[in-house]
């Protein structure tokens, strides 16, 4: 008689892994120091570098429409000059009369312009032609007519230095610096130039 062949097989026992306590206390704080970080990060582009804003009002129109939401540069003017035809964001001051203190009140807003006028020069504006330093400018992206106007008419002789004019693209409605209310601009007010349209996405791209 054949003798029966035995195959012995061997199974592999899978190596025992001891795990380690998870220590949930370190696990929640680190991610809590992860958020942190996050917002801490766009805290700092929000304030020193980008910032979205929304345009308020036709005064830019046909360059900017009301509700449109662009990108602020702040950091721009830190590295480079504000030049002429530049779209920029001001802060000015709002002067307001509250019916219940029966007194004037003083309050900071932003408004969106054009930089139209630099430091040290005499700006014109007569039969709807832009002049600075008796040199035509170009009024290419102006939707509306102008009322003449020349550096008397804010109290100055010219633009002092630091200093800029500053007008909307709708000319006819803007109020901006042909007014004493807004004036002239100093270069601390111009908190950025606008650079790019995100809102509406039909529109979406480089703003100039």
């Amino acid at each position: 008689m054949e003798e029966k062949k035995v195959v012995n097989t061997v199974q592999q026992v899978p190596p025992v892994v001891e795990k380690k306590p998870v220590d949930k206390k370190k696990k929640i704080i680190k991610e809590i120091l992860s958020y942190l970080a996050i917002i801490l990060v766009v805290i700092i582009i929000r304030v020193f570098i980008f910032e979205p804003v929304r345009v308020d009002g036709p005064s830019m129109d046909s360059t900017l429409a009301d509700g449109q939401v662009l990108i602020l540069n702040k950091l721009r003017y830190k590295m480079t000059d504000i030049k002429r035809y530049d779209i920029v964001v001001v802060e000015v001051e709002e002067v307001s009369y509250n019916e219940k203190t029966k007194q004037t009140e003083t309050e900071k807003t932003r408004i969106i312009k054009r930089v139209i006028g630099l430091p040290n020069e005499v700006i014109e504006i007569k039969n709807n032609k832009v002049y600075a330093d008796g040199k035509e400018l170009d009024n290419s992206f102006a939707s509306s007519k102008s009322e003449d106007f020349d550096m008397s008419k804010i109290g100055l002789k010219k633009i002092p230095g630091d200093c800029y004019l500053v007008m909307g693209d709708n000319r006819a409605i803007s109020l901006d610096s042909r007014s004493e209310d807004i004036g002239i601009i100093k270069k601390e007010q111009i908190i950025g130039r606008v650079t790019f349209r995100i809102w509406p996405l039909n529109k979406i791209g480089i703003v100039d």
